[in-house]
């Protein structure tokens, strides 16, 4: 019996405006602050420090003689660090500009700030500068929404010489702590506020070193001391540090593709996760700054494709990680089912006591094909037959889960509805409530089955029998796969396609097994997946390029045909990166090389509005429409997978795929970019340099 959707759960992606356009945002790791452009928290805001899902501070505002500073200039440093350049206002004493204040901030296992002060006046004046703290613990989930008051159960503690203001929280099982040290410390406390009395005079400089350490999951954390351009020093064994330092060197004739492959980098590694699995360190990536910085299946596994040409390591990690919480039992509250691959984990209070169901939730039905996809593409570039036959047993039970579990009602497609009361009603990327629509805009009944999902199944089979006859030598697994990868095409091609408005593949079959008949980019999927027999392919090429898909910066989630369509709205007529990076990967995939460099272009020269970084997602307005991308107002930036596109397009471009010993290349390079090399591009223990001018390339090795 189909059902209508439950409603949507998770993070809500939307960014309340109240710190401003230029509000600045640091990260690192599970670690991130908001603030405005002034580096304060306001009470009541959205900003604070948060890190490991928990907000440690919802307060910090610094203020002269009690009035708001002026701001002459802020932003980010590096991804981790900001600086904040300000002045006093127009008070009674001292007329405006006369103090120079300068914010350096750090983020990292807590956080650190240095508060500088310069006095330009010409006689001594005395100031009062305040620093209003405050901390509620607020879980992620609560900080845009209501949330339960903590404030009769958070436990303050002063240092007696105004050198640290402390709070303290338990509830249950959980426990956290934060503090703020000043040096040298406040002459006096106010409340929750440190306070310096200063006498200046002309030309007087005056600093403050504040350190806020933290508490959380039963580990203390302390900021480092830090400087601009100093990047933490994990060690050479580290893996983020092996990732970071051994990616492939770019040569590029524009600046505009070293920009973006430069700033993608930094950004990727900012959002590193480091853990240990049975004593194996590991990194994988999180999802994205603000409210994901968190393992998402589905975010992690393609990113980690995306920045294979790059290493490794993030793969591995990735692959480790989400085996290690691969479900083994039935849970209707985290939309459980054995051999499944979760879809977020979260650490904070609500998810730690079971309040939340996202520790972790596996309410996406692609995961757990994309974690198949990637254990086969990891395999193909490393050729490292340890960890994929030490992995044979997820990758056997995530099968079971696509042939059954997966496969609701044992019509050969993975499905998706859920089962608990707070889960996502769309398990597919298009996971927003409307991702998922027919054309005249009406919202299918469940359970859907996304055509993108299938094309990931198709893909998926065929490449786990591929280990099957190399690795786990078992041929008979390999003939199976490959005979229920042919069946699949052959059903998924009578049954998706819609010849109408010139033929292009339903977005999902409905409840009632109807074609849910709107034009998306889930199209382009497809092709990546190479379910689409090549007789169609130039149809798909011909609707994706279309003026009705192709906005000039990037092909459009939704066709401005289709009655839902909104350029803002989050699935239903914006550009992704990540969306097109795929695309673009699948249209080169069947020989469309120069629609494939289009969209590439589209999203380098795009990225030079934003500080070349491609963020989640653009509006979807046409280019004429402006001289540069409409912003989508609360897009995760940095996000993991739109840092990723940029690596993924140079790939397409490249033609990059692994051989058995060494690299293959097809390039097609546009002629905007000029000559192109990447040197060190790592494949089974190897390194391999590509240069190349147009179709014209050559590889040679580096070792």
């Amino acid at each position: 019996m189909s059902v209508r959707h439950g409603v949507s759960s998770g993070a809500s992606r939307d960014l309340p405006p109240e710190l401003g356009p230029d509000a600045v945002g640091v990260l690192e790791g599970r670690t991130f602050m908001f603030s405005d452009a002034a580096g304060n928290v306001p009470k009541g805001s959205i900003g604070g420090l948060v890190h490991d899902d928990t907000r440690f501070l919802n307060q910090w505002v610094l203020t002269i003689d009690d009035a708001p500073l002026l701001v002459l200039s802020s932003g980010t440093v590096d991804a981790y660090s900001a600086a904040f350049f300000l002045a006093n206002g127009d008070l009674p004493h001292l007329p405006a500009n006369r103090v120079g204040v300068r914010r350096q901030r750090f983020v990292g296992d807590g956080l650190y700030e240095r508060v500088e002060l310069r006095y330009f006046g010409t006689e001594p004046t005395s100031i009062q500068l305040r620093l209003a703290v405050g901390t509620d613990f607020a879980d992620l989930f609560e900080i845009k929404g209501s949330g339960r008051d903590r404030t009769p159960d958070i436990i303050r503690q002063d240092g007696p010489d105004g050198s640290a203001l402390g709070f303290h929280y338990r509830n249950g099982s959980y426990a956290a702590s934060v503090s703020v040290e000043a040096d040298p410390p406040a002459d006096l406390i106010e409340g929750d506020a440190l306070v310096w009395n200063l006498r200046l005079e002309r030309g007087q400089q005056w600093g403050c070193e504040l350190s806020v350490p933290l508490r959380c999951g039963g580990e203390d954390r302390r900021p480092v001391v830090r400087g601009f351009g100093e990047a933490f020093d994990h060690g050479p064994e580290d893996p983020s540090t092996r990732w970071g330092t051994e990616k492939p060197r770019l040569h590029a004739e524009t600046d505009l593709l070293r920009d973006v492959y430069h700033r993608s980098a930094i950004d990727l590694v900012s959002m590193r996760l480091e853990k240990t699995i049975a004593g194996e360190p590991v990194v994988l990536l999180s999802a994205g700054l603000p409210w994901f910085l968190t393992a998402f299946g589905r975010d992690t596994l393609i990113t980690a494709y995306q920045t294979m040409t790059c290493g490794s390591e993030v793969a591995r990690g990735a692959l480790i990680v989400l085996a290690r919480h691969q479900a083994t039992v039935f849970d209707d509250f985290t939309d459980q089912e054995p051999g499944k691959i979760f879809h977020e984990y979260r650490s904070g209070e609500l998810s730690r006591l079971g309040i939340k169901p996202y520790r972790p939730y596996y309410g996406g039905a692609d995961t757990t094909a994309l974690w198949l996809i990637l254990l086969s593409e990891y395999w193909r570039w490393t050729r490292d037959a340890t960890l994929v036959r030490r992995l044979r047993g997820n990758a056997e039970a995530a099968l079971r889960w696509i042939d059954h579990h997966g496969d609701r009602d044992g019509d050969g497609y993975v499905e998706y509805a859920t089962r608990s009361t707070q889960g996502l009603g769309n398990q597919c990327w298009r996971d927003s409530p409307d991702g998922v629509q027919y054309a005249d805009g009406t919202i299918p009944v469940l359970p859907i089955a996304t055509c993108e999902t299938q094309g990931y199944t198709y893909d998926a089979k065929l490449r786990v029998a591929e280990l099957a006859d190399g690795p786990w030598d078992d041929p008979a697994l390999a003939r199976r796969l490959r005979a229920e990868a042919a069946q699949l095409r052959e059903r998924f091609n009578r049954d998706y396609w819609i010849p109408e408005r010139g033929g292009y593949y339903a977005i999902g079959l409905d409840g009632d097994k109807r074609p849910i008949d709107s034009m998306t980019s889930n199209m382009g999927h497809l092709l990546w997946s190479g379910i689409v027999p090549d007789d169609r392919a130039g149809q798909l090429a011909r609707h994706l390029m279309s003026p009705e898909m192709f906005s000039g910066w990037g092909v459009r989630t939704l066709s401005t045909l289709d009655v839902g369509y909104n350029p803002i709205g989050y699935h239903v007529g914006t550009v992704w990166p990540h969306d097109n990076s795929i695309i673009a990967a699948g249209l080169a995939r069947y020989g469309y090389r120069e629609e494939a460099n289009r969209i590439a272009m589209a999203m380098l020269e795009a990225s030079q509005h934003s500080d070349h970084r491609l963020p989640e997602a653009f509006s979807g307005y046409d280019r004429s429409f402006g001289r540069q991308p409409v912003p989508y107002p609360t897009a995760c930036n940095p996000q993991a997978w739109a840092s990723g596109a940029p690596l993924l397009f140079l790939r397409t471009m490249l033609g990059l795929e692994p051989g058995e010993d060494h690299l293959l290349a097809d390039a097609h390079v546009p002629v905007e970019l000029g000559r192109v090399g990447l040197h060190g591009v790592p494949v089974a223990g190897r390194r391999w340099s590509v240069d190349a001018t147009g179709s014209d390339f050559r590889i040679s090795s580096v070792d």
